[in-house]
């Protein structure tokens, strides 16, 4: 399968104050606040959804295709990306905005004050997804992620319109949507990405019930935190899959990536859907161990080894068949 992730691409600028926020708020004076916070620590991590999904899809030698929005500064990004495997040729180029930006600053007290500039990923929706097909070949599946609202929407009806099997997958952007939002955004899906939370607040907001929802979907995927993934297909036995044994834990942002850049890598080789969501599980494992959602390093002798003690033989020799 040759698939294609639409998403956000960003960066993010982390800060660290050695102080209190608090101790720097003048009650009386909170309605005309100017304050300047001189930070002793600068961490930038490249980051975004989308981009996020393709490093680990990556790294696992699937041959993602990024589709998104990023501004001229995304040169670097962008060979870092190429480097790992990623096809980055359908990512849009902003000749006015810079790429998406989260800028944070974290106080002693594990407070924080940050903004995110959406910046180029507002011109995500000026890309048409049968440019992208017409360039690469063929599109079995595009995996539509958080993004411009407006991107994903005109994605998933492109894709209807033209019979391109796609994954639903708006996690981030779910707080912002209504239930009419939603309902477009997931009516026709192969896949229904959630976690536990998301999942329940999606059959409120949509006001479809669990089976209702899995009526108009193929798969619903649902991540379990550290309980590892569930997944539900009409007239069909559940399977659960539980997360290998951490050997640490360091950062839990971007595990849900780093599942999903496994499992749709299951998918790209063909494997059976518990064994696509084991390698998900496998590689959210490694990114928790790690700070930051790129700096990962995927040695394969050491992955099969971790996948075999949690998985058995069996699934590692099927596996590692495709890895190798």
């Amino acid at each position: 399968m040759r698939i294609a992730v639409s998403g956000s691409i960003a960066t993010d600028h982390l800060m660290t104050f050695p102080g209190r926020f608090a101790d720097q708020l003048v009650a009386d004076q909170l309605h005309t606040v100017s304050l300047s916070f001189l930070v002793d620590t600068l961490d930038i991590r490249r980051g975004g959804v989308g981009a996020n999904i393709c490093f680990g899809m990556g790294q696992l030698g699937a041959q993602p295709v990024l589709v998104g929005a990023a501004g001229a500064d995304f040169a670097e990004y962008r060979a870092w990306l190429e480097r790992h495997g990623v096809d980055t040729a359908s990512v849009r180029i902003s000749e006015v905005l810079h790429t998406a930006r989260f800028v944070c600053t974290t106080d002693t007290d594990h407070n924080q004050i940050g903004s995110f500039y959406t910046g180029a990923m507002s011109e995500a929706r000026q890309i048409e997804l049968q440019s992208v097909a017409d360039r690469v070949g063929v599109l079995d599946l595009i995996h539509i992620g958080a993004d411009d609202p407006e991107a994903m929407m005109r994605h998933t009806e492109e894709c209807r319109t033209r019979g391109i099997p796609f994954a639903a997958d708006y996690s981030q952007q779910l707080a912002r949507m209504g239930g009419e939002e939603i309902r477009a955004l997931t009516d026709g899906a192969a896949y229904l990405f959630a976690n536990e939370y998301e999942t329940a607040l999606i059959e409120t907001k949509t006001g479809w019930s669990a089976d209702e929802v899995l009526d108009r979907v193929g798969t619903r995927v649902t991540t379990l935190g550290a309980r590892g993934v569930r997944i539900v297909r009409a007239g069909e036995p559940v399977i659960e899959v539980g997360c290998p044994e951490e050997e640490t834990k360091a950062d839990p942002t971007g595990v849900g990536d780093a599942f999903r850049a496994g499992f749709l890598s299951g998918l790209a080789w063909g494997v059976s859907l518990e064994r696509a969501a084991q390698v998900g599980c496998m590689l959210a494992t490694l990114v928790i161990e790690t700070v930051g959602t790129q700096e990962y390093e995927l040695h394969r002798v050491h992955f099969m080894e971790r996948f075999t003690k949690a998985y058995g033989a069996d699934a590692a020799t099927e596996v590692q068949a495709h890895l190798a």
